[in-house]
């Protein structure tokens, strides 16, 4: 059995077959692949090898009672995410946060809502306090 590669980052395919499995949760090759098929042509072999890589690195797991294999990711979004402007910021931005992020915002218009959540975000960072914030990134109060 080859060694998995601990928390490896997504490539930009993987990343498309991981968004699909956090929306819909774990699915068959094929329903993977129907979801794929809406926004762009591939086939079906192309889907099931990309899986099977995907769960080799480690990226998503294969439960194999069924016929049909079903996949799960074994990464959550927020990880995921993470891993990747981490490494968009090293790469593009040079190591600097404050570049990232005024890149971000030149990139579109903030609302007030995402400016006042991001305002949030780093007083509970200065603060040191963990926040109550759900699985995306929200915490519970209404926007």
């Amino acid at each position: 059995m080859r060694p998995r590669i601990t928390n490896p980052r997504p490539t930009d395919a993987e990343l498309e077959i991981l968004n699909i499995l956090w929306q819909t949760g774990p699915a068959t090759v094929r329903r993977v692949h129907e979801q794929l098929a809406r926004t762009k042509p591939s086939q079906y072999t192309t889907t099931l090898k990309l899986m099977q890589i995907m769960a080799g690195k480690g990226l998503l797991e294969r439960d194999e009672r069924e016929r049909s294999h079903v996949y799960g990711p074994t990464v959550g979004r927020e990880h995921a995410q993470r891993q990747i402007a981490a490494h968009l910021m090293e790469r593009a931005f040079a190591g600097s946060l404050r570049s990232l992020v005024v890149g971000a915002l030149g990139g579109r218009r903030a609302t007030r809502g995402e400016l006042a959540e991001l305002r949030e975000l780093i007083e509970e960072h200065e603060s040191g306090r963990p926040g109550a914030r759900n699985r995306n990134g929200r915490n519970g109060r209404a926007q």
